[in-house]
């Protein structure tokens, strides 16, 4: 089982746009961070992910986007302070919201993912936090071509921890560069 994070990404390291909130969960501006989106990309990543982290932030901004029939038709579990009961959705998406941390949502999602990926879906901030703590595997990049000048950065706040990362693909499309590293140790 690898643990895994898949981001698109504008080439001057913004994951999101400005003013992200619940009726822009993107942002301003980050409209092009989500044209490059490739069916046998995401399926390949539907295949292999057995469970999700995600952060609180993302689930709130993404509730009312993926409406009753969200797309990870596995197991996601919600980094949160405030408890909720854990909601089951169409297609096999089950929403669990994890008050005791980050290690306990990934060892849930661990145990849940059998054999498969768990994919730490973001938000930006669980991402970083799952990188400072060497929690990472893989981290695969879409790396489009804009310069969104502004908004909210992937690689910022890491710490003093230095990461090195060997490419294992590169894919090259019209609308982005589909970059997969392996985290060393």
């Amino acid at each position: 089982m690898t643990v895994t994070a898949d981001m698109a990404i504008s080439l001057d390291g913004y994951v999101a746009g400005t003013d992200v909130r619940v009726d822009n969960p993107g942002g301003d501006g980050a409209e092009p961070l989500f044209e490059w989106i490739d069916s046998e990309l995401m399926r390949e990543w539907f295949d292999a992910t057995g469970a999700v982290v995600m952060g609180r932030m993302m689930y709130d901004t993404g509730e009312e986007f993926w409406g009753d029939n969200p797309p990870f038709r596995t197991p996601v579990f919600v980094l949160t302070h405030r408890p909720r009961p854990t909601l089951v959705k169409k297609g096999g998406t089950t929403f669990t919201f994890v008050t005791d941390g980050l290690h306990a949502a990934l060892a849930r999602a661990r145990a849940a993912a059998g054999d498969r990926n768990v994919d730490i879906a973001g938000g930006a901030d669980t991402v970083r936090q799952c990188l400072r703590e060497g929690l990472i595997d893989e981290l695969q990049l879409h790396v489009v071509p804009v310069l969104l000048g502004d908004g909210l950065r992937l690689f910022e706040d890491l710490g003093a921890v230095r990461r090195d990362l060997r490419p294992i693909r590169v894919v090259d499309t019209p609308l982005a560069t589909h970059l997969k590293y392996r985290v060393l140790r």
